[in-house]
């Protein structure tokens, strides 16, 4: 089996592509300087060695909220009462499991997890806290956070330096 590595057109290919997948395999080539056939050999490598997970749309949260009434957004620190592997597997596959969560983290020190949750507002967040941490009889803290404003979000990763 090869070693994966990436080089430096690689990195600004995956740089391009965070920051716009949609853009056309022609203009991404032109961009890199790279002919359009190795162009897309590269990004296929990229995605079938696992550096690309997945492309997909970032919606507008500030509108999709006011349509839909996803109203709340919560981050949510868990802590559990006992962290063996199969514990913390369990409570993070059914966290990851709830459509409401929209990020997972598994975190150290202080909590076991950091959840970000999307409700449509305080009934459906209890809704929420009910189904994933009060019916846990292994959820032994919970300390919660709502966000007022949402000051900056991003999917991107810093992969060339930048001076």
């Amino acid at each position: 089996m090869q070693k994966e590595f990436l080089d430096a057109t690689d990195l600004k290919l995956l740089d391009a592509l965070q920051h716009d997948a949609t853009v056309s395999n022609v203009a991404l080539s032109e961009h890199l300087k790279i002919s359009p056939p190795t162009c897309l050999r590269r990004v296929k490598r990229l995605t079938d060695e696992g550096w690309i997970e997945r492309q997909i749309a970032v919606l507008n949260s500030d509108k999709l909220g006011a349509t839909l009434g996803h109203g709340l957004t919560a981050l949510i620190e868990v802590t559990l009462d006992t962290q063996g592997v199969e514990h913390l597997d369990a409570f993070e596959k059914r966290a990851c499991f709830d459509a409401a969560v929209q990020q997972c983290w598994r975190v150290s020190p202080g909590p076991d997890f950091v959840l970000v949750v999307q409700a449509a507002d305080m009934p459906d967040y209890l809704a929420i806290t009910q189904r994933l941490l009060t019916q846990d009889a292994n959820v032994r803290n919970v300390k919660a956070f709502f966000a007022t404003k949402r000051a900056k979000f991003t999917s991107t990763w810093p992969v060339l330096h930048q001076p």
